[in-house]
């Protein structure tokens, strides 16, 4: 083997040193930042090359070191349950925050919330039955329905409200998704460019794995990387992006609650394909916001609820105060306390039918035996079996009551279950992270031994130029 090979073989490990060295200084420099995974400089011997000869072959060193890659040392079995954790704890968070902002609306139990409302208006039919002829009582009365209305009116707008501001947030999300899904493709594109030309592309390929993980806390995205580099991600078994292209999905429905709760305007999503194709998802914010809005979701629910309570109120009321009667002169019978617009919701179309004190018909059904209905108007007996209404198994109360206990504990039970989730996602993070975030520890370690291999690289420079400059300049001048 020639001597100068020496030098060679020196060169080899002062630049794979260099190298390396390189390497743990962008790791040390990307320790803090997210979505990094620390990179390792994979060196391989240099082989020997041999000198055959006639009966034999010269035993030779090998030729040095290269670097064979920068390896991103990423673990795809982590990310893979990071993102599907990511999704399921999504789901739960979404949903829980839907629950619990619609609770927080009822203000349950309060001074101000419906059940108070409720049992002030039964309590002053129970006043009107006691005093009959009182004019006052019975203007209180008018005064606690009108109220008792507007909050049946307010409750059910706020479900509209919460309703709407899900929609257009959900709709915003949507559009996330196709932005960051097109991302996704050129950032494929250029990781295929850069693996293809022997570049080395890891910094991409994080950004890219950062994106798939914000798909998957989306839509429940998940990811199957190629032999060229790119990486495919599916969307409920299809493809939102697979190399460079990148599909997109819409949403389609009603953007109003009364259209979104009926079969033909319900809210969901489709691919944009011709024709489109519905998409379904099961995991992700979005996920979780197009079952809320579902005619049978959180919301719709909701709504149902109101307009029941409506129209409950509304024909058990009627159905006693209109076989009573008035203390108009002459006496009237038939008159409706509530009444219910059938061209809007009956939450909304809720509305006191009655505006003259004397048309409260706190009388019960007129006997035949009663000569005088003047005098019998005058009876209580109507506002006290109306009043008795509140303990009606089926009637207003208990329809709230009901309504109220279980959203509770459908929030309580989304909240702990948003919770374990969140700690398994959190869990897994940290698993992901364990394996590819950066130790300082170990990469001063490892820039302490590439150090020293440099140095000790060019000491064997060192010693290979002083053997030469022997062998060149003073072999041979004896005698001279």
């Amino acid at each position: 083997m020639s001597t100068f090979s020496g030098i060679s073989t020196a060169l080899s490990s002062l630049i794979a040193q260099r190298q390396a060295l390189d390497v743990s200084g962008q790791n040390i420099a990307n320790a803090n930042t997210p979505g990094y995974t620390r990179q390792r400089a994979d060196m391989s011997p240099v082989q020997g090359s041999s000198v055959p000869s006639l009966w034999s072959s010269s035993p030779a060193a090998g030729n040095g070191v290269r670097i064979d890659q920068i390896a991103r040392l990423g673990d795809v079995f982590l990310d893979t349950r990071l993102r599907s954790e990511t999704s399921a704890s999504s789901y739960a968070a979404a949903h829980a925050d839907t629950l619990g902002r619609l609770e927080a609306t009822l203000n349950e139990p309060s001074d101000t919330g419906l059940s108070s409302a409720l049992q002030t208006f039964w309590a002053d039919w129970q006043d009107v039955g006691n005093a009959p002829d009182d004019t006052a009582a019975r203007k209180v009365l008018l005064g606690d329905a009108e109220a008792l209305v507007s909050q049946v009116h307010a409750g059910y707008r706020t479900v509209q409200t919460q309703w709407s501001q899900l929609r257009t947030s959900t709709a915003t999300l949507v559009d996330q998704v196709n932005t960051t899904a097109a991302q996704i493709a050129d950032l494929n594109s250029q990781i295929r460019s850069i693996t293809v030309s022997g570049g080395n592309a890891n910094e991409l390929m994080d950004q890219r794995s950062t994106l798939v993980t914000s798909l998957s806390g989306l839509v429940g995205a998940t990811a199957r990387e190629r032999s060229d580099g790119t990486m495919d991600v599916m969307v409920a078994g299809n493809a939102l992006v697979r190399a460079d292209h990148a599909n997109t999905i819409s949403m389609t429905g009603s953007f109003t609650m009364a259209g979104g709760l009926t079969a033909a305007g319900q809210v969901g999503l489709q691919w944009d394909t011709v024709p489109p194709t519905a998409l379904t998802l099961d995991g992700g914010t979005i996920g979780a916001n197009i079952d809320d809005l579902a005619p049978a979701g959180v919301l719709g629910n909701a709504a149902t609820t109101w307009d029941t309570l409506a129209t409950q109120l509304a024909s058990t009321v009627n159905a006693v105060h209109s076989t009573g009667s008035t203390i108009q002169t002459p006496p009237t019978t038939g008159v409706d306390f509530f009444a219910v617009d059938s061209t809007v919701p009956a939450a909304l179309g809720l509305s006191v039918a009655i505006t003259d004190p004397k048309d409260v018909a706190a009388a019960g059904p007129m006997p035949a035996t009663v000569t005088d209905p003047s005098s019998w108007a005058l009876d209580g007996s109507g506002a006290d079996t109306i009043s008795a209404l509140a303990d009606d198994p089926n009637g207003a109360d208990a329809i709230w009551h009901g309504f109220v206990v279980d959203l509770g504990v459908q929030s309580r039970s989304a909240t702990q279950r948003s919770t374990v989730l969140e700690t398994s996602r959190a869990s897994a993070e940290n698993l992901q992270l364990s394996a590819s975030s950066v130790d300082l520890d170990e990469e001063s370690t490892n820039m302490l031994a590439y150090q020293r291999a440099y140095e000790g690289a060019a000491r064997v420079m060192t010693a290979i130029d002083q053997m030469l400059d022997t062998l060149i300049n003073r072999t041979g001048v004896v005698g001279r």
